[in-house]
């Protein structure tokens, strides 16, 4: 006996309108800045933090990263 073909439908892609997307995409933004000052530039005459506690703890990815430091 010959078994009937049942085709398989594939499901339609969800369209995400740009308005919902922009807020996400300016958040993810605004704190990959905040990030990258923090492991790139929180030093010397810049610190926002006193005392050498947050360039310290970002020390290593600051090397991995490419940021000179001493």
């Amino acid at each position: 006996m010959a078994r009937a073909v049942v085709p398989h439908s594939q499901p339609a892609p969800i369209g995400i309108p740009v308005r919902e997307l922009l807020p996400w995409a300016v958040f993810t933004g605004v704190l990959a800045l905040f990030l990258l000052y923090f492991v790139g530039a929180e030093q010397g005459a810049t610190s926002l933090i006193s005392g050498n506690h947050v360039h310290e703890f970002v020390h290593d990815g600051r090397h991995l990263l490419g940021f000179p430091c001493h």
